[in-house]
């Protein structure tokens, strides 16, 4: 379960290391053949490195000894030429690298965002938007330098580090053994350090993402925090969960930090253990200078990779946590999917049943209260359903499971005698118009607002839309009339007109069943006579339900159902129900009174 407050830190469920680095790899695979250049490289530049320092040996012991100017410098040439070659194919590689890595980064990226809009409502439900907006953003980006590294760092010093030592080993086990002495005291710290550094990146990614949730929540909530002048709330709430997150962050670095000096130690104590051998055990003189100069070079060859193979698993820790967070969200189930041949209905009639329906929020849970509980009822194609009721009745809870953005927990829907779960979800919903009193309007033109409902429309269908609901006439009076850029969530609009948009939106789309959750309580008395009409023409020949607590705007409903306490209390046209003096009496005289 994920911690649907700011304050609180996610649970991750997947923390294996070694399956999260293997799984993060395995990204690289479709791009072998652009890898292959980089390994070649790599392998050039490793065979450079390895080789100097033998060309150093015999440039003392043979040129600088018998006093070879020439020899010495064609020697040194070779070494600069070598230098020249080793330089170009390191930058080779890691531009070659930084290109895939970008790639996989995108697809990865492109992945999980894609798998993030087949998610159920209740994976929302759980989870602050900004916490999502972490994950794909921020965690998704710290994830490029493991892949990235992992082939331009990690495989050349795995592999500079073993053949120093089969080079070591060959030219004099002994000095060899001197220069690994320190070895076992790097192991332990190393992995002593990696116990405590894990825990402390997750806890810094985890405080991360509480800080941008609450900064995602508070600049949502904007007109709020100035309407109360709460600021200064505000500000201290941030304040907190930012000092947490730089208390985190310092606690990581600190055992972070201890990487570089436990490598420095064991590289200080190798070197002195590697001269001891040299001079007061095998009793080497300065005929033996080359040699001694030869594994001092590669003393510092072994262990200048082990620190940065120090660094790239302090690195590795780090960026890890990310890769956790972002494959916990792939590993996240769709709870809501096809069956395995699920039926594609290419036309719907509109006929919706439910049979001893029942259904909960927290299922599993020791809150779960039942929101509906055995409720039946049929609708025949073309028919107005009003659903009215006090709040949390459990009206929208019902459009909201025929639109199977739920699925039930006992009972069945019907969709022209289909169970609703035999049916595929997209056949489904591109039949169905669904609109609620805080419709959303996307940054970008008026014309591609409206489109939004049929893609595919013409300019004919979509100006037919907006004059069906009233709305060509403002849109008109815009500055560039469909043209008309709009701000994010429609700022500059009135209440209205943002609904008259998002009318014009569900006309379009000419859905077979209609759902309007209070879909006229945010347009004034003026607008919503002018629009009125515009319904009618949209409710007609479709299976609608309507949700409104102005019961002026249902009383032509076919059916008026009051829901109350998880079920029907009561079933009837406006009439009928006002004759029978019971609950939708009672609503409507404390209304209208």
């Amino acid at each position: 379960m994920a911690a649907n407050s700011f304050r609180e830190d996610e649970k991750i469920n997947n923390t294996d290391l070694k399956k999260i680095f293997i799984r993060l790899i395995r990204y690289l695979k479709p791009h072998i053949f652009e890898i292959i250049p980089v390994f070649i490289s790599l392998g050039i530049t490793v065979l450079i490195s390895l080789i100097s320092p033998l060309l150093i040996e015999y440039a003392i012991d043979v040129h600088v000894a018998n006093k070879n100017i020439n020899g010495l410098l064609f020697i040194s040439g070779i070494i600069v030429v070598l230098g020249i070659i080793y330089i170009l194919f390191v930058k080779l590689r890691m531009y070659l690298m930084n290109k895939v890595a970008n790639t996989v980064l995108m697809d990865i990226r492109n992945e999980l965002y894609e798998h993030i809009q087949t998610l159920s409502f209740t994976f929302f439900d759980n989870r602050p938007t900004g916490k999502i907006l972490a994950r794909i953003i921020g965690d998704v980006n710290s994830m490029k330098d493991v892949m990235s590294n992992t082939i331009t760092n990690l495989i050349p010093n795995f592999i500079t580090v073993v053949g120093v030592v089969i080079i070591m080993m060959i030219k004099d086990w002994k000095l060899a053994l001197g220069c690994l002495a320190s070895l076992p005291l790097m192991v332990i710290s190393v992995f002593w350090i990696r116990s405590v550094n894990h825990t402390r990146w997750q806890d810094v990614r985890k405080k991360s993402s509480n800080m941008t949730a609450y900064v995602h929540e508070d600049i949502a909530g904007i007109s709020v925090v100035q309407s109360f002048h709460a600021e200064n709330e505000t500000k201290k709430t941030f304040k907190e969960l930012a000092n947490a997150h730089r208390d985190a962050y310092i606690a990581a670095c600190r055992a972070s930090d201890l990487f570089g000096p436990s490598i420095d130690m064991s590289w200080a104590i190798s070197s002195m253990v590697l001269y001891l051998v040299a001079v007061k055990i095998l009793g080497y003189t300065s005929a033996s200078i080359g040699l001694i100069t030869a594994f001092a070079s590669y003393s510092g060859m072994f262990w200048n990779p082990i620190m940065g193979l120090s660094g790239y698993y302090n690195q590795l820790i780090t960026n890890m946590s990310a890769a956790e967070r972002v494959f916990d969200v792939l590993d996240t189930k769709a709870e809501i999917v096809d069956k395995e041949n699920a039926l594609d209905l290419q036309d719907i009639k509109g006929s919706v049943s439910f049979k001893d329906v029942s259904f909960t929020y927290d299922e599993g849970t020791d809150a779960q209260t039942k929101v509906l509980e055995n409720v039946n009822f049929d609708v025949k194609p073309g028919e107005t359903i009003a659903l009215v009721g006090p709040t949390g009745a459990g009206k929208t809870t019902i459009v909201n499971l025929i639109s199977r953005f739920y699925d039930i927990q006992k009972g069945n829907i019907f969709i022209d005698g289909h169970k609703l779960d035999d049916i595929t979800i997209n056949s489904l919903r591109r039949q169905m118009g669904v609109m609620t009193q805080d419709n959303f309007i996307f940054h970008g033109t008026v014309r591609e607002n409206i489109m939004y409902g049929k893609l595919d429309a013409t300019e004919e269908e979509m100006i037919a839309a907006a004059k069906a609901v009233n709305a060509h006439d403002f849109i008109m009076s815009l500055e560039k009339g469909y043209d008309t850029e709009l701000k994010e969530r429609g700022a500059g609009l009135s209440i209205g007109q943002r609904q008259l948009l998002a009318f014009a939106r569900t006309m379009i789309s000419m859905p077979k069943i209609l759902i309007l959750d209070e879909a006229t309580s945010s347009i004034d008395t003026h607008t919503e006579m002018l629009v009125q009409k515009g319904i009618q023409t949209l409710l007609s020949g479709r299976t609608s339900f309507v949700i409104a607590h102005r019961l002026s705007t249902i009383k032509n409903a076919d059916r008026i159902f009051v829901i109350n306490n998880g079920g029907i209390m009561e079933s009837g046209n406006h009439n009928q129900l006002i004759a029978k003096h019971g609950a939708y009496y009672d609503l409507y005289m404390a209304q209208f009174a």
